[in-house]
């Protein structure tokens, strides 16, 4: 697959690192030319310093080719925009994105995005730990 995602921090490295150890072709966009330190010596992939929602980086990055488009940076705006620019202009086939917000993350999500909320995902995960075993609420 081609996969083109944008941020490089650590998510962004850490899905462009496994993704090209699975074989796939991937570039990396981030705004700072310091994030790319993180990745591997040994990348094989492509890294661009620009914005994941400038268009002249976009198509140099190869967004009309890409099969999956994925956006993580820090900004849940900037997710949002370059996961619609990505899905609405140049129709790439699957677009999933970060969004830190719940509420704004199901709001996307209605509309047809793939949305990760790390936000309410720990929480139901520190949740399901805190009552693992417990057998009533303590009153």
């Amino acid at each position: 697959m081609r996969i083109l995602i944008v941020g490089c921090g650590r998510v962004g490295w850490r899905l462009a690192s496994d993704f090209t150890t699975r074989g796939h072709d991937v570039v990396v966009v981030d705004i700072k030319p310091h994030a790319f330190r993180q990745l591997p010596e040994e990348f094989p992939g492509r890294v661009i310093v620009g914005t994941g929602i400038d268009e002249d980086v976009l198509r140099s990055a190869g967004i009309e080719h890409a099969d999956v488009f994925v956006a993580v940076t820090d900004d849940d705006n900037t997710n949002i925009m370059a996961a619609q620019i990505a899905q609405k202009i140049y129709h790439v086939p699957r677009v999933v994105l970060r969004v830190y917000d719940p509420v704004r993350a199901e709001i996307f999500r209605e509309l047809g995005l793939t949305v990760v909320c790390p936000t309410t995902t720990v929480a139901s995960l520190i949740e399901e730990q805190v009552l693992a075993g417990a057998a009533s609420p303590q009153g």
